[in-house]
């Protein structure tokens, strides 16, 4: 019998290519197993209601070699989540839920969004997106 460890077969590189359909974004993400959750750089977030859901409104503007997005995007809101940054610093950030194709799978997975728009790429998968789907090899670009 397969452990679970031995069933996964899937690879993602340092750098992979994602899709976000139902935000209407492609782009190259960064592969950060030190990060738990996956981020989006996101700008003018503003929260609304729809049909007694808490949605959120944000605009991908990202112009940099890596990735040119300019779009607005629309996703109910999962939670507000304090988060800590590799520097060490935490702020609160917005939580939404989005489908996502990477690496020949398709799933869905959470993401928070920040700004990300002194970084190389515009998005960032974490470990919570990894976890039991895929290994990384950082020496696959």
């Amino acid at each position: 019998m397969r452990t679970q460890k031995q069933m996964i077969d899937k690879v993602l590189g340092f750098i992979e290519a994602v899709e976000l359909p139902g935000l209407g974004i492609e782009c190259d993400a960064k592969v950060d197993t030190g990060a738990a959750t996956s981020r989006l750089h996101a700008e003018r977030i503003e929260e609304f209601e729809r049909q007694g859901e808490q949605w959120v409104r944000f605009h991908v503007l990202f112009n940099k070699q890596s990735a040119r997005i300019d779009q607005t995007c629309e996703a109910r809101l999962v939670e507000q989540r304090v988060i800590t940054s590799s520097n060490g610093q935490s702020s609160k950030r917005y939580i939404i839920e989005t489908d996502i194709q990477v690496g020949g799978l398709h799933f869905t997975t959470e993401v928070s969004l920040t700004h990300r728009g002194s970084m190389k790429y515009p998005m960032l998968i974490g470990r919570k997106a990894i976890k039991g789907r895929f290994i990384v090899d950082v020496s696959r670009g």
